[in-house]
């Protein structure tokens, strides 16, 4: 059992034989809730000896309650073992990312019985975000609400957008480290309404975001090289680069101010102020872009 999940029934009738047709269909939605090894341990013994006029179809999807799963876990090794040994397919229906991701979309919009004009197209990517799985979902909504072959501009699909979707985390800090208020305030927004993530995920994320910089905050460290190798990163200096910037730019006085903002919002997220979680976490993201905002004309003491 996952906080009121069970797999038994899932198994039950994966053993259960067909009425009045030749093959029973199991569709779980969802099976992600059962991530962990011990969660799917009866559907793994259940594979170990399947029933054969069964066709299980295990969609992996993150656990739909909200602040349960920010991202899709991977499938358990035990898991895709038995899987594959007792001859299942696995079929890989992610977006992915990158220029992949890019192609995935124009080729679900193109293959879309609307006739999308590009602001239109442009508006539904954006309104997205991060969140590309939606998409064909959204697609046949508006296919039934405009009928095929119809042509569609921005404003018309506008209103059933609905709420604008997941972004990327470094799209926060990005607008942060840019001192832009507004822009953050969005972003923001769009992480705990569209992404469901809570002000205790934004907190960590930010935490995580300024502690490389304060670690950085050394006269002797020269270069990405030196700074990647303080903050123990491999591969790619260009996040230690990123680092390293937001260092130089923001000096030892305003970083110290950043971490008494960090540190007060954490009291607050835990009780110590009477706010509710998400304006704690709206005054920090507005109060750390502000700084950035102000560092751009004067930098801190080194």
């Amino acid at each position: 059992e996952d906080g009121g999940y069970t797999i038994g029934p899932v198994v039950d009738a994966s053993q259960t034989f067909p009425f009045l047709s030749d093959r029973r269909v199991v569709l779980v939605r969802n099976a992600a809730v059962f991530s962990t090894k011990d969660a799917c341990v009866p559907l793994v013994q259940y594979l170990e000896d399947p029933l054969e006029t069964t066709s299980l179809v295990l969609v992996w999807e993150k656990d739909p309650r909200p602040n349960k799963q920010s991202k899709t876990p991977a499938v358990p090794k035990s898991l895709a073992d038995a899987v594959a040994s007792c001859g299942g397919v696995v079929v890989d229906t992610s977006p992915g990312t990158g220029k992949a991701q890019g192609g995935w979309l124009d080729e679900r919009i193109s293959g879309s019985s609307l006739k999308l004009d590009p602001a239109a197209r442009r508006a539904l990517v954006d309104h997205l975000g991060s969140d590309v799985g939606r998409l064909p979902a959204l697609l046949e909504m508006l296919e039934s609400v405009f009928g095929a072959g119809t042509k569609v501009s921005a404003p018309d699909i506008e209103p059933y957008l609905g709420v604008s979707g997941d972004v990327a985390p470094w799209d926060l800090t990005d607008a942060i480290d840019g001192g832009d208020v507004s822009g953050s305030l969005d972003v923001l927004q769009r992480m705990t309404i569209g992404g469901g993530r809570h002000p205790l995920q934004i907190l960590a994320t930010l935490s995580n975001h300024y502690l490389k910089m304060i670690r950085l905050d050394d006269p002797d460290i020269r270069g990405d090289k030196q700074a990647a190798d303080v903050l123990g990163m491999k591969g790619s200096t260009f996040p230690a680069k990123k680092a390293l910037d937001g260092a130089r730019r923001l000096g030892s006085d305003r970083l110290a101010e950043v971490a008494a903002l960090l540190a007060q919002a954490d009291l607050d997220l835990h009780g110590a102020k009477a706010w509710p979680p998400e304006l704690v976490i709206e005054v920090l993201v507005a109060r750390l872009a502000g700084r950035n905002r102000s560092s751009s004309g004067s930098r801190g003491r080194r």
